[in-house]
Parts: structure tokens; sequence; C-alpha cells
């Protein structure tokens, strides 16, 4: 069976340098997992692979879609899986690396996204519930179903946690894990997971957002708004570029739009380390044991090749 590299990890823990160095020692090609990177336009805040990274080994699915389209995972899986499948027929592996999750399962699991997950009876019949015993009945309902999606969702927001319990019950893309997703037999997929003791992590994304605001991402948000977007387009809605949006309209100042984008970034890396835990096949590696990144990458390239053998 052919097989896939997946590389994953939070924000800010390094993915890119990794996954680079991966895929040049077992001649591998990257198909991004990563929500941002997909954007055109949007280089700063999604801090995207550089040009000399990107000429270093070839990338898929970064800088292909206009900001202002609509995205879903539907889409992603898609052109992820044709991807794959390029890199595959050239004789070479595919190395996915990224940070998004629920585009993650879309290329580990067997999910047929061709009909969203509707149904009007029982949607009606929650949104009943939440009138007459109000919005924390129907939460209380969605934390014992898909505890996950719980917890990125405010219990005031009714909808969502509709449309949430909606899917757990008759969706098969974002159900709870305990459900047992069923694994894909496209090809076998070797998980490694990047992580770095918190600190040290906090401290990379703190440093990172720094830089971001040094290389100009001010600048990248307002010509992306001049370019006629704005808060309510799903691109604009990403760590960075939202909390930018408030500064230039004038919400708060400059120190406090940095504080949140460093807040925000650190609670999404909590969060995206609660999601890739449940991998129970993922091989991790704490980068922060290591003396420097080289000698972790060493391990993982080892690790690796008694994997990849025919």
């Amino acid at each position: 069976m052919d097989k896939i590299v997946v590389i994953c990890g939070p924000t800010a823990v390094g993915k890119t340098e990794f996954a680079i160095e991966t895929a040049l020692d077992i001649d591998g090609e990257i198909v991004s997992c990563d929500s941002m990177q997909l954007y055109k336009y949007m280089d700063i805040g999604s801090a995207k692979p550089t040009a000399e990274e990107q000429a270093k080994v070839t990338h898929y699915l970064v800088d292909e879609i206009d900001p202002a389209e609509s995205f879903s995972v539907v889409k992603y899986q898609a052109m992820a899986k044709s991807a794959i499948s390029e890199i595959i027929a050239k004789g070479k592996i595919p190395v996915i690396a990224g940070g998004t999750g629920l585009y993650l399962n879309s290329l580990l699991y067997d999910m047929d996204f061709s009909t969203p997950p509707r149904n009007d009876d029982y949607r009606e019949s929650l949104f009943r519930e939440a009138e007459e015993k109000g919005p924390l009945t129907v939460y209380n309902r969605l934390v014992e179903r898909d505890p996950e999606a719980a917890s990125r969702i405010h219990p005031n927001n009714v909808k969502k946690v509709v449309r949430a319990l909606e899917a757990a019950e008759y969706g098969s893309g974002v159900r709870d894990f305990a459900t047992g997703p069923v694994p894909t037999e496209d090809y076998e997929s070797i998980l490694i997971g990047l992580a770095r003791n918190r600190e040290e992590l906090y401290d990379r994304i703190n440093r990172r957002v720094d830089i971001l605001i040094d290389e100009g991402l001010v600048n990248e948000v307002r010509s992306l708004m001049e370019m006629g977007l704005n808060g309510d387009d799903i691109s604009m809605k990403g760590i960075g570029y939202k909390e930018i949006i408030g500064y230039l309209k004038g919400e708060y100042d400059m120190d406090e739009a940095v504080r949140l984008i460093k807040r925000n970034t650190r609670h999404l890396a909590k969060r995206q380390m609660t999601w890739f835990r449940r991998y129970k096949d993922m091989k991790w590696f704490n980068i922060s044991d290591y003396e420097n990144e080289e000698e972790c990458l060493g391990d993982i390239l080892i690790w690796l090749k008694n994997r990849i053998k025919p």
C-alpha cells in the first residue's frame, strides 16, 4: 500500500522546517494542511513557507485560493487527495504538514462529505428545547456528545450549538473520535507529532507574533481590506487578521492588538494539542528534550525510515 507521512503539531512548534528537511531526506513533496496558507495574498499572518523554503521542496495547497472565495473541508479534501495522488504517481512520498485538525481528519479517515448533515425535525426540536428550557440545556447535550466541538462554541450561540449537535448525530465528517472513525484505505498513514515544553512553545509564539508585526502584518491586512475583504470573510477570521482588523477600525490600540494575537495563538496551540493527542498511532517527538533541532530531526528520520521501507 502507498504511504503518506504526516507531520503535525501546534502552531509555532516548527512544522515547516521539519517537514522540508524530512521531505528532502525521503524524496517527498509537501501537501499543506493549514487552513490559512491556502489563501493568496495572506503571506505574513499565515506564516506561509517563504519562497526560498518552497524552492527547496515542491509544495501543494499553498497560495491557491482567493481569500474572497468560500472554502471548506470538502474542497480541501478533494484538492489534497488529488495532490497526494499526483505525488505518488511521481514515485515520491507525500508529506502532509500542518496544524488544522479537521483537514487532517479528512485525509486520514473515510469521510463522505457529499451529503451535508441535515435533519430538519431534529434541528427544529433542538431550537424549541433551547427556547423553552434555555440555551444551556442544549449546550450540555453537546458537551456530552462532542466535547471537542463544545469547547469551541459559546453556550449562548444556539445556532452553532444546534449545527454541531446535528453534525454529531447525523454527519459523517465531524463526529467525536469515540464513535470510531474508519481509517481510509487509500494509503497507509505514518503520523509524527511535534511538541515542545509549554514555556518554550509560548515564548516561540510570542516572538513569532512580534516578527509578524515587524514584517508588515498591519499593511498586509490593510491591503486585503482595500481589496474589499472584511471581518465577515472566512479568510479574515484567522488569528492575526481579525485582531488587526479591530485595530484598523479603531476598536483598540496596537499594543492591545498584539496582546490579543498572542493570547489567541496560545489558546489555538492548546486546542491543537488536545486534538492531535487523540490520534492513537501518533509518534511524538518533544523537541525540547533534545540538545538542538538537528538531533531531534535525526531521531525522526531514523524512526521514519524503518516504516517507509517497502
